[in-house]
C-alpha cells in the first residue's frame, strides 16, 4: 500500500514536496535530494512526520 509523504528540509524548515512511498519496501525514513528555492541549490530533503 503506497502512503502519501511530505518532504521536509531541516535547515529552512521548507516542506514544498509530497510523494508517495511503499511502507512495505521502505519502512525508513526516505532522504531524496531536491530543489530548495529559498538556499536555491539542491539539498536532502527528508520525510516529514
Amino acid at each position: 500500500m503506497r502512503n502519501w509523504i511530505m518532504l521536509e528540509n531541516k535547515e529552512t524548515g521548507e516542506k514544498i514536496y509530497l510523494t508517495s512511498k511503499n511502507k512495505r519496501n521502505t519502512p525508513d525514513r526516505l532522504k531524496l535530494t531536491k530543489y530548495s528555492p529559498k538556499l536555491r541549490k539542491r539539498v536532502v530533503f527528508t520525510e516529514a512526520k
